[in-house]
């Protein structure tokens, strides 16, 4: 079985996938070959439907579905916000989106999604796209995430990520549904955290524009910020032996790479992590670093 990253970004961080995936595709003895770009998944500024974390990319919709196009990878708009009430249905620049990507370039594009609401909508009204049930649902019950990927609608599933060592319900899933399983696999955030839905909640509002106090993190890193090294240490942390070594042999093949509200330079040690040999890291860097459209900070 080949792993397929979903990586952060689509909007983003469009100069660095610019940069990345024509050295990806040109040179793919750098890479593992037992892995590959699943999606790439994002949503834009000012994008009311979007969740988990406030967009800031401001490059044209056109030029993210157009290098999505050139490479053929799926694209995914985040539309996570789990706050959407029917009056927001009819945004006119997230309706344009979806009239953008639902029929661009031939690997089919999805949406990520928590609120049922747009999701009965969005099938409605642009049924080319496949879609995907939101981690930001904080689906922290095995059994609420068995009856999660029970449902036809979602092609993928992104449990929370205190689910992604519970072993024997995993093992124990038939082998379509381990297919429909996405992981998180590099959350920073605290494990036993107990403010994530309301965390997540004063996001969706923030994206809405509306008005309310930010949320104020109580884990005694906060101030710390995303370090990846942290994230190493995480119970719910999967690396490359993991996949290689339990998730893959065990039927599971897709694996999300947070990282939306970070800089460019963690993303490229995301992908170096996850994508590179070793042996190529330094070559890779460069080629990125060397680039000189890049703010990779």
């Amino acid at each position: 079985m080949k792993a397929y990253y979903h990586l952060p970004g689509l909007f983003e961080f469009y100069p660095l996938y610019r940069a990345f995936l024509p050295l990806f595709f040109s040179h793919r003895e750098y890479f593992y070959d037992w892995c590959d770009i699943g999606s790439v998944y994002g949503a834009p500024a000012d994008c009311i439907w979007g969740g988990g974390r406030v967009g800031f990319g401001d490059e044209p919709p056109e030029k993210a579905a157009e290098l999505m196009r050139e490479y053929g990878i799926s694209a995914r708009l985040t539309f996570s916000n789990s706050l959407i009430r029917e009056e927001h249905l009819a945004d006119r620049k997230c309706n344009a989106l979806c009239a953008l990507f639902e029929n661009s370039g031939t690997a089919g594009n999805g949406i990520i999604i928590c609120s049922d609401l747009l999701l009965q909508y969005l099938k409605r009204r642009y049924p080319g796209f496949y879609f995907v049930s939101s981690t930001t649902k904080v689906l922290t019950e095995f059994r609420q995430l068995e009856e999660e990927l029970k449902r036809e609608e979602f092609r993928w599933v992104v449990p929370d990520f205190r689910l992604n060592k519970a072993y024997a319900g995993l093992e124990a899933l038939p082998d379509a549904l381990k297919q429909k399983v996405e992981f998180l696999c590099n959350e920073c955030c605290r494990f036993d955290c107990p403010d994530r839905k309301e965390c997540y909640e004063n996001v969706s509002r923030k994206n809405m524009g509306e008005a309310g106090e930010d949320h104020v993190c109580v884990s005694p890193d906060a101030k710390r910020g995303y370090r990846f090294s942290d994230a190493m240490q995480n119970p719910g942390f999967i690396g490359t032996e993991d996949i290689q070594q339990y998730y893959l042999p065990n039927g599971f093949s897709h694996f999300k790479i947070e990282g939306r509200g970070l800089g460019s330079a963690l993303i490229l040690e995301f992908l170096l992590y996850y994508m590179t040999k070793p042996a190529y890291h330094l070559k890779v860097r460069e080629e990125i670093y060397l680039d000189s459209m890049l703010d990779l900070f």
